[in-house]
């Protein structure tokens, strides 16, 4: 059963994983990341690198910041370092890992 995730499509693989928000009992929530996996870490785990502007008022310019975040990739979900991607918070997974990959994006 594939559940209906906001606007995004699902994917066209199927998985047994439970902690997939398509096909396992994962719920999603809260906050929308989109940015480029940098590097794998274990079987589901890669590093996501989210890049943004900050206003710095004293200046009245805009500062470049990155964060790198842990993301959870389920086995539906066919990425590589470096393809772009979007990740959507959910339950603690482990220790480092709050959100799970929904969609790899076309850049």
């Amino acid at each position: 059963m594939v559940r209906k995730i906001f606007d995004f499509k699902p994917p066209k693989n199927e998985c047994q994983d439970e902690n997939c928000p398509w096909h396992g009992s994962l719920p999603v929530r809260g906050k929308v990341l989109k940015g480029k996996i940098v590097k794998f870490r274990s079987d589901k785990t890669a590093v996501l690198e989210v890049k943004r502007l900050r206003f710095v008022r004293k200046y009245m310019r805009y500062e470049r910041r990155k964060s790198r975040i842990h993301v959870h990739i389920p086995p539906c979900i066919e990425l590589k370092e470096g393809e772009y991607a979007v990740a959507l918070e959910c339950r603690p997974l482990s220790k480092i890992k709050s959100f799970v990959v929904v969609q790899r994006m076309e850049v």
